[in-house]
């Protein structure tokens, strides 16, 4: 068995382990202070809405030996307006021109035959209109919207409104960041963009279920034991899925990398970023807010309940009279009452939350406290 392969058993064991709700505040702080950047990039630089959203014309030319920056200078001179140049597989460059009407584009047209030394006719001049993109704008709001409500009520009936509150946030936590992104590179919004925010949740929202289905199935009658809180099972959950959430996430953004930075960057396909940069990054932001943000969100939330803070005080209270006594500090974390019930959920070897490392066995519950091994008579 490989190394990684090893670590997901030991994970899921509870041998191993990384105290990531322990350590949330500091999580917490990490995504307010990247969502207040890409807040303020989208306020101060704004979203570069592509000829879609805003109108304007489209100037497909044949082969040219034209570079794609002598293009853009020419389309800028002969609109006044801010031009986008892309190179396409032909040989040929499609020209983008927004705010600019039939008799503009008609004009625009004839400077650039001239310029570039091309037939006019050889040049295709379509028109597009902010109206297309006003509606498919409108129809992705409307289906966000609808897609959070129907997540929101699917996670209520089949785990809790805690954690359909914390996959809400942990969505809303990714969208933002993939947008503010947008806004901070100044790559072109286009309905290709559109999709990638729209495929981004569902990528998002598959890690966060993971987790949280391993931690309904680790906190069925918690409230009978005095070993954990309700923050080390949720702790524990995350670790046991760790590995599992690392290689989808790794297995997604392969082919999306490949897309960005070989066929949008090293290639010049820039259509391709179009896509392929919200992909990037929302998948990314995805697989950290539901380690990061949404398990420990739900376990402060739950850890509000009169009943699970009741239950950390007997947890505390217990394992501070078996450090009174003189047992170890792991000894004191898994010590129980005479009259405790056995946890059929809890392994009883595994290790606290927190515990990072192996760790040895705790001593069994009969030795060390002043009674004979073998039948009691």
């Amino acid at each position: 068995m490989s190394k990684l392969g090893n670590l997901g058993a030991r994970l899921y064991r509870g041998e191993v382990g990384y105290d990531f709700v322990g350590k949330r505040k500091i999580w917490y702080g990490i995504s307010i202070l990247i969502t207040i950047t890409a807040i303020v990039g989208l306020a101060v630089r704004g979203l570069n809405m592509g000829i879609e959203f805003e109108g304007g014309a489209v100037f497909t030319t044949p082969k040219t030996s034209v570079s794609v920056a002598q293009a853009e200078k020419y389309a800028e001179d002969a609109s006044g307006h801010d031009a986008v140049v892309q190179e396409l597989g032909s040989g040929g460059l499609r020209i983008q021109v927004a705010g600019v009407d039939t008799a503009k584009s008609d004009q625009i047209k004839a400077d650039l035959a001239q310029e570039m030394d091309l037939k006019a006719d050889s040049i295709n001049a379509d028109l597009v209109g902010p109206s297309w993109g006003e509606q498919i704008s409108k129809k992705a709001w409307t289906g966000l919207i609808i897609f959070m409500i129907l997540v929101v009520i699917y996670l209520a009936i089949a785990f809790e409104w805690r954690m359909a509150l914390a996959a809400l946030i942990a969505l809303i936590h990714d969208i933002t960041i993939t947008v503010g992104v947008y806004a901070l590179v100044g790559f072109e919004v286009t309905q290709g963009t559109i999709i990638g925010l729209l495929t981004i949740l569902g990528y998002s929202l598959y890690d966060t279920v993971v987790v949280f289905d391993s931690l309904k199935e680790q906190s069925k009658d918690l409230t009978k034991q005095t070993r954990w809180t309700y923050s080390e099972v949720a702790n524990r959950s995350i670790n046991s899925t760790l590995v599992r959430s690392i290689n989808t996430t790794v297995v997604a953004l392969l082919p999306v990398a490949g897309l960005l930075f070989i066929g949008g960057g090293f290639l010049g396909a820039g259509m391709l970023n179009d896509i392929s940069l919200s992909l990037f990054v929302g998948l990314a932001a995805g697989a950290y807010s539901s380690i990061f943000i949404a398990t420990p969100l739900v376990a402060d939330l739950k850890e509000t309940e009169p009943q699970m803070k009741a239950l950390k005080k007997r947890v505390l209270a217990k394992r501070a009279a078996a450090a009174a006594k003189g047992e170890s500090a792991e000894s004191a974390a898994v010590v129980r009452d005479e009259d405790d019930e056995p946890d059929d959920d809890l392994p009883q070897d595994a290790a606290p939350a927190g515990v990072v490392g192996p760790r040895t066995q705790p001593a069994s519950r009969g030795r060390g406290r002043g009674r004979p091994s073998g039948k009691r008579r």
